[in-house]
């Protein structure tokens, strides 16, 4: 007779709820004790699997497709996620770093490997492990606003050589281990290799641009062919007898440009960063046998193996560091913070050990140590870069540059026209209020705009009554406008989409600025099938300001601006609260929050000199932005960086934040907006300012596009 969980084993879809299960709350757990949320799902992976519970086992076919898929899908992220921009505007350097760092590296490995009696095809792939490496700590880096380091610039263009570097030993290695070796056929292999490199690399991007440009704003379709892309590359791999992991990382470097940073490219990393990517690492959790993992740690041969590894790993990588920082002159901050960047091994590397380990050509012993590998180097490489890239001397913002970065970028009739959408009545008074006071200064005008959904018969009843509707709303608007001694220009559009026909109606009326009301950006559904916010958001030519407004804007007295960094695109952000404080004779206040776990703040001289540079700076801009009455400056540390801003916004009318677009780690897991948990938990009104995706951040600032880091 069986047993109940017996049956329940038997059945594909208790398998599949179990792991939605965990990738909705395990991830979250163990981040909140500042532990990478991969590191709780190979937990969980554990518990649950063949040496824990049972609920899971690794021989599922149902489990091995979708671990299968998370695999590609990870790699397919690694490649989506190497800014190529980035890696051009320092090319020659990276390219420099990232042949120290793999090669040394590599030769360390190979030595491990042969020290512990390993044959050479395995000593050259354990040595490809030690190669690559993956960005962990970038959102560190991003978020203390010193991205345009230069060290830190080729350690990010780094990324694309290792990783790249790695995969091509992988699939040299897999291919004299499949045996009936000779000369002639790793001729054959390297020559198909570099064909289907080509073919991808190219004809991929070729393809994509093409299909991109054709398919206009289909996003579904955009979607499936990308999906189509990464999965037709895997098989192509496999036809010519390289592993399926190189193929999917190939087509996310073919695939980048053409998706560039829009909608369609969030979606297909949303769906990999929530579910398949999660299910790869539970899968890695039930490889783990708990008993030989043990082991690992206490026989002395195993425990030489693991900490051969691990201590081979780190020294490596520093030693690459040290070699590229002595010939480029970089000091000792910055080549700490290249180690600490180039350290964390996660994504290609328990790649290429599942695939080694599937192959039979690494043992369990090497699978368990590179588990130990990746924990120590997820942990260790982000506090190390978050202790010393703080104090990364990044250049400062020139006065001039300031000023310029200031200015009003008026319209080429030299009027400022900001396009407020008008659905809701009851928020569409405060919206107005709050266009007029920014263009009543400015011999601007409103455009009040409402969309009516497209029909196939014009004459449809439901369109005429939308219509309808339309136009007393609009003329609500005109005569808020008279009474608030504003231009109004109203117009109605007809448009297949309500975020395409605002889109192109700023662009037609050349827009400064968009006021919208504020919606729901949060919940699976937005996030998988997007909203009119964020569509706007990604489409748009000009800045949005995305309102949630729970007084009149003439009401405001106090506005506080939340900087996360210093960089160029903060500016307009600051203006944009000193423009509206000068409409309303209200105090802005700059506030800088630091993370002294996150940030390297800790109590020393370290911390203060970088709290004390953040201040000197925000003086510097406050006095640009306003000399006759400046912007008070506040700066604090605070473990909880959401909470503190929350905190301190309960004395203050109006919070203005600058939008970002959301993103996945390095790891393929999703990473929370800072910006948006902070909206979520303010109880007073919120501005939350977009700027475009492409182009410059012109209209209300006038950004020069060249100078938007």
């Amino acid at each position: 007779m069986e047993t109940t969980l017996q049956v329940l084993q038997k059945e594909p879809i208790v398998p599949f709820a179990v792991l939605l299960a965990v990738i909705l709350v395990v991830p979250p757990l163990f981040e909140r004790i500042r532990l990478p949320g991969l590191v709780g799902l190979l937990a969980a992976g554990v518990l649950l699997g063949p040496n824990g519970l049972g609920l899971l086992q690794e021989k599922s076919q149902a489990l091995k497709l979708l671990s299968d898929i998370g695999l590609v899908y990870l790699m397919f992220v690694a490649g989506l996620e190497v800014d190529l921009e980035q890696f051009n505007k320092t090319k020659h350097r990276s390219i420099g770093f990232g042949i120290s760092t793999f090669l040394v590296p590599m030769i360390v490995g190979m030595i491990v490997g042969r020290t512990f009696g390993f044959g050479w095809n395995a000593s050259i792939l354990i040595g490809s492990l030690f190669a690559s490496h993956t960005l962990l700590a970038y959102p560190i880096v991003s978020r203390l606003g010193v991205v345009g380091n230069e060290a830190v610039t080729i350690t990010i263009g780094a990324t694309i050589f290792t990783d790249i570097g790695a995969l091509l030993v992988l699939a040299v290695c897999i291919g004299i281990h499949a045996g009936d070796f000779t000369p002639l056929k790793l001729v054959t292999l390297l020559g198909s290799l570099a064909i289907y490199t080509v073919i991808i690399l190219f004809g991929f991007n070729w393809a994509g641009r093409e299909f991109f440009r054709r398919s206009g704003d289909e996003e579904g379709n955009q979607f499936l062919f990308v999906l189509l892309a990464v999965f037709l590359a895997a098989v192509g791999a496999q036809l010519i007898g390289v592993e399926k992991i190189v193929g999917a990382f190939l087509a996310g470097l073919a695939v980048n440009g053409a998706l560039g940073h829009g909608p369609v490219k969030e979606k297909v990393m949303f769906v990999g960063s929530v579910l398949f990517i999660p299910i790869f690492f539970v899968d890695m959790g039930l490889l783990i046998n708990v008993p030989v993992f043990i082991r690992s740690l206490t026989t002395p041969q195993t425990l030489g193996l693991t900490m051969a590894i691990v201590l081979g790993l780190i020294f490596s990588k520093f030693l690459a560091a040290f070699i590229i920082a002595w010939i480029y002159r970089y000091n000792w901050r910055e080549m700490m913070v290249m180690w600490s960047l180039s350290m964390p091994q996660v994504a290609a590397t328990l790649a290429a050990t599942l695939v080694g380990f599937r192959a039979n050509l690494l043992t369990e012993d090497v699978l368990n140590s590179v588990i130990v590998l990746m924990l120590v180097t997820s942990i260790l490489g982000p506090i190390l870069t978050a202790h010393f890239a703080p104090d990364l001397v990044v250049a400062d913002l020139e006065p001039a540059e300031v000023t310029d970065s200031l200015n009003w970028d008026e319209s080429e009739d030299n009027s400022l026209t900001v396009v407020v959408p008008v659905y809701n009545p009851k928020t569409e008074r405060y919206l107005l209020e709050l266009a007029a006071l920014l263009v009543r200064s400015h011999s601007g005008r409103i455009v009040p705009l409402s969309i009516a959904p497209g029909h196939i018969h014009m004459n449809d009843p439901q369109l005429t009554n939308t219509l309808k509707r339309s136009r007393a709303l609009l003329a609500a608007a005109v005569e808020l406008s008279r009474e608030m001694g504003v231009e109004a220009a109203p117009l109605i559009r007809i448009d297949d989409s309500i975020a395409q026909g605002i889109n192109r109606a700023s662009r037609e009326q050349n827009a400064s600025l968009v006021v919208m009301g504020w919606g729901r950006r949060t919940g699976l559904q937005a996030r998988l099938f997007g909203n009119v916010i964020d569509s706007v958001l990604w489409g748009s030519h000009c800045p949005v300001a995305i309102s949630r407004l729970l007084e009149s804007p003439t009401a405001v007295q106090r506005i506080l601006v939340p900087i996360e960094n210093l960089t160029p695109r903060s500016l307009w952000v600051m203006r944009f609260g000193q423009v509206l404080a000068e409409s309303t004779q209200a105090q802005v206040t700059l506030l800088h929050v630091s993370d002294p776990s996150a940030t390297g703040h800790f109590v020393n001289r370290s911390g203060e000199g970088r709290i004390a540079w953040v201040r000197s700076q925000l003086e510097l801009i406050a006095n640009k932005v306003s000399p006759s009455a400046p912007p008070q400056i506040e700066v604090m540390s605070d473990d909880d960086v959401v909470r503190a801003i929350a905190t301190v916004s309960n004395s203050y009318d109006l919070v203005i934040l600058r939008s970002s677009s959301r993103r996945t780690s390095a790891g393929g897991l999703a990473v929370s907006d800072i910006m948006t948990r902070i909206a979520e938990r303010l109880t007073c009104s919120v501005i939350m300012l977009g700027e475009p995706q492409l182009g410059a951040t012109a209209g209300l600032i006038g950004v020069d596009p060249g100078k938007i880091k």
